[in-house]
């Protein structure tokens, strides 16, 4: 760029035409180049959005699609579709093999061993039997090496007996905690034929006890059903004395029967 004759300048150079000084300043070329970007900024904000119009019966239209033709279509494939489609990916993806295997699945109980353990006629790795460990409930003892029979064994073995014996069960498996205990048994709530739930029956019959030592998911209802037959002496709270109750349910609830 150069500089031509009193006080005029040219920005192509010498070779270019040339123009007075102010109106090179006040030319698109100047201003492109010497604004501010606040400049920018601030034209960018009185832009105004481009708006696509739509008209009043157009929308009227979409919406009468979207709340009497779609959603009711969505609704219709998530009652036919969607409860299947949901364990499938559950299954899939989620589930571990325990859970695939056993999770409402349904299968015949085949003995009763005592009143939180039964075995279910089918085949767990080596042995003909799955072995399950009613979750978050503990019934007094009936064949504990250490501990022999309890009070109220046996009787809790014969309510268990008399609700699933030789009948049909369906296992539900807890997302909280583990699905086996120290010994390999199957961590489980039992739902029997008519829909009760085995372990729930037995806390609240005031056959065994909320087991506080482990967390599940019903744990707050077992112990408040617990209570309940506690405050109703039914079952075996009717004349058990503190000393008769489980170590690990004295430490936990060291005021219970004082």
């Amino acid at each position: 760029m150069a500089v031509g004759g009193f006080g005029r300048f040219s920005p192509e150079g010498n070779a270019g035409p040339q123009r007075p000084l102010n109106d090179f300043y006040a030319s698109d070329f100047f201003l492109t180049f010497s604004r501010p970007k606040r400049y920018y900024r601030s034209a960018m904000k009185r832009r105004k959005p481009i708006r696509y119009a739509i008209s009043r019966r157009n929308r009227n239209l979409l919406f009468f699609l979207l709340v009497f033709v779609l959603l009711p279509l969505l609704a219709a494939l998530d009652h036919w579709v969607g409860p299947p489609a949901r364990r499938a990916i559950e299954q899939a993806f989620f589930y571990t093999a325990d859970q695939r295997k056993y999770h409402r699945q349904t299968f015949a109980v085949a003995r009763v061993i005592d009143g939180d353990t039964l075995d279910l006629d089918v085949p767990d790795g080596n042995s003909p039997f799955t072995r399950v460990r009613l979750l978050g409930i503990d019934t007094p003892e009936t064949k504990h090496p250490r501990t022999g029979v309890m009070y109220f064994g046996p009787e809790a073995a014969a309510f268990a007996e008399s609700l699933a014996g030789s009948r049909k069960a369906t296992v539900l498996m807890d997302t909280v905690g583990d699905s086996r205990d120290f010994y390999g048994r199957l961590l489980a709530y039992i739902q029997l034929e008519d829909g009760r739930i085995l372990n729930e029956e037995i806390v609240r019959c005031g056959y065994g006890y909320a087991d506080l030592r482990f967390d599940h998911s019903c744990a707050d209802r077992y112990e408040q059903l617990m209570d309940q037959a506690i405050q109703a002496k039914i079952g075996l709270w009717k004349e058990v004395t503190r000393d008769q109750l489980p170590s690990w349910l004295r430490q936990k609830r060291p005021l219970l029967l004082r």
